[in-house]
């Protein structure tokens, strides 16, 4: 191959490489991160243009252990970034295993079903599985492998009984378990007025590929998680209209270029 379109290749590679390592960090504290980073980069080069000896030396041995900082900080980030490429990387279009109309027909019982507890003020918390493999999740719980409908949600998330408390794990169209535990996250940003519930919640969306709904038991509000960000305040239109987007296949030929792709499967964000 011509050295040319050697460079050219080398470009186009790095390119696609950090962009997809943009869209991992954007939304969660390793944006904060890397603006520490680039400031201690910018100190460094200003302290040798400088002549200041004293402020290059402290740097140039904080440079030492930079790497294995990045390492123990970026763990989340490189996790879902290794993920992504097991799953088959930015070229593997956005959605579960699910026809189209399955897909359509599990959005619109789950989102029925927390209108319905949104009314009655009660907790739900449903995670609906993705690409990324939750069996661990589903061990925390109590098994229970029965099809989704908008009754058995009604009845798992009935105040007092033994599975109200925890998570539902859906995968495909069944409830795999419920009552199950979630990693709680661990943004240092997150409002303070959020509970338990919700923070659970961004915990398993930050460290997989889940969407999970929530129903507030206090206000009755309806949000939904996922890829470390929450929409609160949905109605079950706009729940179903994000849910739709993420599950069902899209109705188009996906465009080859995986940012262009990426752009037009993700629904905008609304509050």
């Amino acid at each position: 191959m011509p050295a040319p379109l050697l460079y050219l290749l080398d470009i186009l590679l790095v390119t696609v490489l950090v962009y997809q390592l943009l869209l991992l960090i954007r939304g969660t504290r390793a944006v904060q991160l890397v603006l520490g980073l680039a400031v201690l980069f910018i100190l460094y080069a200003v302290s040798r243009l400088l002549g200041l000896v004293t402020l290059n030396w402290i740097l140039s041995y904080v440079g030492i252990v930079i790497p294995i900082a990045f390492l123990i900080l970026f763990q989340p980030e490189l996790r879902r970034m290794l993920e992504q490429l097991g799953r088959g990387g930015p070229l593997t279009a956005l959605g579960g295993p699910l026809g189209r109309e399955e897909a359509i027909r599990l959005v619109t019982d789950v989102a029925r079903a927390a209108r319905v507890l949104s009314i009655r003020r009660q907790g739900a918390l449903v995670v609906l599985e993705r690409n990324t493999g939750l069996t661990d999740v589903v061990e925390t719980g109590i098994k229970v492998d029965a099809a989704v409908t908008v009754p058995l949600l009604l009845t798992i998330f009935y105040p007092n009984t033994p599975l109200h408390d925890g998570a539902v794990l859906i995968r495909g169209n069944r409830v795999l378990a419920a009552a199950c535990l979630l990693p709680l996250s661990e943004n240092p940003s997150l409002s303070k007025t959020l509970g338990t519930r919700h923070r659970a919640a961004l915990g398993i969306s930050e460290q997989t590929d889940a969407v999970t709904v929530i129903v507030s038991g206090e206000s009755g509000t309806i949000s939904v998680a996922y890829e470390g960000q929450l929409r609160r305040g949905l109605s079950e239109e706009e729940l179903k209209v994000h849910l739709l987007a993420l599950f069902t296949p899209p109705a188009r030929p996906p465009h080859w270029w995986p940012w262009r792709r990426l752009t037009a499967e993700r629904p905008a964000a609304t509050r």
